[in-house]
C-alpha cells in the first residue's frame, strides 16, 4: 500500500476540492474563535454571563455526616470522649463528629444505611429519613440550641386572618 503523499502526485489540489478552496483563512471559516457567535455558535459556549452566585456573606455552610457512620462509630467516638454511653444507648452531638463543625453554620444528619444502635442525635438539621431510621430503632433525634434560635417564628391563623382584612 502506498502512502497518501505517493498517491497524491499529479493531483493540483490533492484532495481539497476546487483550486479556489485553501486560499487564507476564509475557506475553514475565520482564524482562531472567528464565528463563535454566528456560524462556529454550536462549538462553543453561550457568549455573556449566565447564572446568579449567591454573595459569600449570605450563604451558609452546611456539614453533613450521615446516620450510618454515627451508629457505626458510636463506640469508638464514647472511647475518644465525643459520645456518650448511656443506659439504652449513645448520646452523639453531630457537631463533635464532624470535622471543623463547630464553625459551621449548619451541621446536618443525612439518612443513609441502617442504625442498629439506640442513638440520641444532637444536631442542628435533620433529613426525614434520618429521623426515621434513628426513632425506628427507639432513639431521638433533638435540635440543637443553635437551630431552635435560628428558626422564623410562625405567624398563627388569628393574626394572619386580621392582615388581610386591613
Amino acid at each position: 500500500m502506498t502512502d497518501k503523499k505517493k498517491r497524491q502526485r499529479g493531483s493540483r489540489t490533492h484532495g481539497g476540492g476546487t483550486h479556489k478552496n485553501r486560499r487564507g483563512a476564509g475557506n475553514r471559516g475565520g482564524r482562531g474563535r472567528a464565528g463563535r457567535d454566528k456560524h462556529e455558535f454550536h462549538n462553543y459556549e453561550p457568549l455573556g454571563k449566565h447564572g446568579f452566585k449567591r454573595p459569600q456573606d449570605v450563604q451558609e455552610e452546611v456539614l453533613t455526616v450521615g446516620v450510618r457512620r454515627l451508629d457505626e462509630d458510636a463506640a469508638l467516638l464514647a472511647a475518644d470522649g465525643l459520645a456518650e454511653e448511656t443506659d439504652f444507648g449513645y448520646r452523639i452531638d453531630a457537631r463533635d463528629v464532624v470535622e471543623d463543625g463547630h464553625e459551621a453554620d449548619v451541621v446536618k444528619v443525612l439518612g443513609n444505611g441502617q442504625v442498629r444502635n439506640q442513638l440520641e442525635v444532637v444536631a442542628d438539621a435533620f433529613s426525614a429519613s434520618a429521623v426515621a431510621l434513628i426513632e425506628e430503632q427507639g432513639g431521638e433525634a433533638t435540635l440543637s440550641d443553635r437551630a431552635e434560635t435560628a428558626e422564623p417564628e410562625e405567624v398563627s391563623e388569628d393574626e394572619d386572618e386580621s392582615d388581610n382584612e386591613a
